[in-house]
Parts: C-alpha cells; sequence; structure tokens
C-alpha cells in the first residue's frame, strides 16, 4: 500500500508503525473482500462448475420444453426446425440457470464448493433417472 511503512521482510504485510491511512486502507482491502468474494477465484471452476450445473438442471427443465414442444407442434413448424429450435432452447435453458446458481452458491459458499456440490447434483441426477426407469 502506497504511504504506509511496512516492517520487517519484505514478504511482511504487518506495519511497523501503524498509521491511520494504512489502517483506513486495510479495512477498504477488507470490505471489499467481503462484497466481492469471487474477485479471486479462478474462472476454470467458475466454468466447470456452471456446465456441471446445467448438466443437472438438464433433466428437471424437460418440463417446460416437453410444453415448448407440445406448442411448436400445434404452430405446425417443420420438423427440423422444431428440432433445432428445442435443442438450442434447451441447451440455453440449462446453461443460463447452471450459471446463475453457479455464481449464487460460489457467492454464498465459494466457488470449488458450488463446483463441488454441482458434481453431487449430477450424480443425484442421474441416480433418479436410473432408478425411475421401468
Amino acid at each position: 500500500a502506497q504511504g504506509c511503512e511496512w516492517g520487517g521482510r519484505e514478504s511482511s504485510r504487518v506495519p511497523s508503525r501503524p498509521n491511520q491511512k494504512c489502517l483506513r486502507m486495510l479495512r477498504m482491502l477488507h470490505l471489499q473482500r467481503l462484497a466481492l468474494p469471487m474477485v479471486d477465484a479462478d474462472l476454470s471452476v467458475l466454468f466447470s462448475g456452471s456446465a456441471l450445473w446445467a448438466l443437472a438442471f438438464y433433466v428437471p427443465l424437460s418440463g417446460p420444453i416437453a410444453r415448448f414442444e407440445a406448442e411448436l407442434v400445434a404452430a405446425g413448424m417443420a420438423e427440423i426446425k422444431r428440432q433445432v429450435l428445442l435443442v438450442l432452447s434447451s441447451v440455453a435453458l440449462a446453461a443460463g440457470v447452471g450459471v446463475v446458481w453457479q455464481l449464487l452458491l460460489s457467492w454464498a459458499l465459494s466457488p470449488s464448493w458450488a463446483a463441488s456440490m454441482a458434481l453431487l447434483a449430477v450424480l443425484a441426477t442421474g441416480f433418479w433417472v436410473l432408478a425411475n426407469r421401468e
């Protein structure tokens, strides 16, 4: 921090004589980390967690997509166009929900915990899909 005298070795972050400016700056850094907990997050964890959440939500979100498909059939849309629109809309819906859920849980817990929970959600969804097969 500029204007602060740090004591000890260069890697030491303990001020030798804390002045008001140093204390104020340290408080601001602490408040910034509280307000933005994902500032130091690794983007690969956020991306992988979002992809896992999207996969986990794909099956539960198939209900609204089925209603959308029924609307498209009733509208008389061509088969190829209907299939392309259904695939794009289902992937976009699952990805959007996955990203929002990953960001919310990353803010509440941490990015790595949110990604780990996403993996558990994928496994649970797979278990319920297999359990519901007859």
